[in-house]
């Protein structure tokens, strides 16, 4: 059966910089391709600091109040009345991207590439597109992604960021028997140091400025810790395969001094427009293959696959947790690299039914 839904629900909206509320927001009527979801944890995404912190995420500047947060879990609890998707009682992940429609060019196996796609709690376009901080949701059910049974909803929160990792690390093709390094430990960088553990990369070495960061590489499977002030030591590593994921020219700088002659690079960490200086005449003279690396595309189903077949350890990615009530708390807390990783908000009832694993509840 289905649940009674109210009209609206608490959201968390940023307005402009340094202005984060708590609004009330109506819950918008269905399309028959969608379905509600209740939202039970989000995770804080460096986006959602910047709207915040900034107003503006790179070039995508707040225009309007928007909505936060694409990294959620939650249980769908009105079903699509095309019959399409997940049943009422489905625990689920979401893929926050709808890739643009028109004839510009992109590689049809790529949609991240389309350059009118949007996604969920972005201001890139406008009207923005909001995102999913909320009580409950209307999504398309063709971002629906159902978790198998025994998922534990809190970690299903991290599925959209291992999900831009594991298409990270797939940019560098096979990395088994590899060695690997990987600039910047915050939360996309622990998760691919996740993934990489779990491709069967030989040895990998995390490098990052503070120690928490450097903590949580461990715990999902770094072998080798590095701190990042400390070039020389980056330099002698000499990896096969480098993911750089501080999105700032030092540690792209630090990629290409780490990378072995013939090694490839893939750039994940986004970093600000305009020029960059970045030893360049190194990556040519080694000849390192240099990959940019964006979202993801269907990674975000083998990611599923191996949460639940217990094959990725990323649990320890994620530090503090906070219900929606304490978003500001939250926020001030997931922009300090130096004590946090992931930052996640809970909401509803999540704290008693999605903590542990999922079962249905219908």
């Amino acid at each position: 059966m289905t649940e009674e839904l109210p009209e609206t629900g608490p959201a968390l909206v940023a307005h402009a910089a340094g202005d984060l509320r708590i609004d009330e927001v109506p819950l918008p009527q269905p399309a028959p391709d969608e379905a509600v979801v209740e939202v039970l944890y989000g995770g804080i995404c460096g986006s959602d600091l910047h709207y915040w912190l900034h107003g503006a995420a790179g070039e995508s500047i707040l225009k309007a109040p928007l909505v936060l947060g694409h990294e959620i879990s939650g249980v769908v609890v009105r079903p699509a009345v095309n019959g399409a998707g997940p049943l009422a009682g489905t625990a689920v992940a979401v893929h926050p991207a709808t890739p643009g429609p028109g004839a510009a060019k992109y590689p049809a196996d790529r949609p991240n590439l389309s350059p009118g796609c949007t996604y969920l709690g972005s201001a890139a376009r406008y009207p923005h597109t909001d995102g999913a901080f909320s009580r409950y949701v209307t999504l398309p059910v063709r971002m629906l992604r159902p978790l198998p049974e025994g998922t534990n909803l809190r970690t299903a929160a991290l599925i959209e960021p291992a999900s831009v990792a594991w298409h990270a690390v797939s940019r560098a093709g096979d990395v088994r028997g590899k060695t690997a390094l990987v600039i910047g430990s915050g939360p996309i960088g622990a998760l691919a140091v996740a993934v990489l553990k779990r491709a069967g990369a030989a040895r990998i070495t995390a490098v990052d400025l503070h120690l928490k960061p450097l903590e949580i590489a461990t715990a999902v499977g770094a072998d080798q810790v590095i701190n990042a002030a400390d070039t020389a030591a980056i330099a002698a590593v000499e990896a096969d395969v480098v993911i750089e994921s501080s999105g700032n020219h030092h540690g792209l700088a630090s990629a290409i001094q780490g990378a072995v002659r013939g090694g490839t690079v893939v750039m994940v960490g986004l970093l600000p427009t305009g020029m960059q200086p970045v030893p360049i005449s190194l990556a040519i003279t080694r000849e390192l293959d240099l990959r940019g690396s964006f979202r993801f595309n269907d990674e975000i189903d083998q990611v599923i696959a191996a949460l639940a077949d217990g094959s990725l350890h990323i649990e320890p990615v994620i530090t503090h947790q906070f219900p929606l009530a304490d978003a500001l708390h939250a926020f001030e807390v997931a922009k300090d690299s130096t004590s946090s990783g992931k930052v996640l908000l809970s909401f509803g009832d999540g704290e008693a039914r999605g903590a542990r694993s999922f079962r249905p509840l219908w």
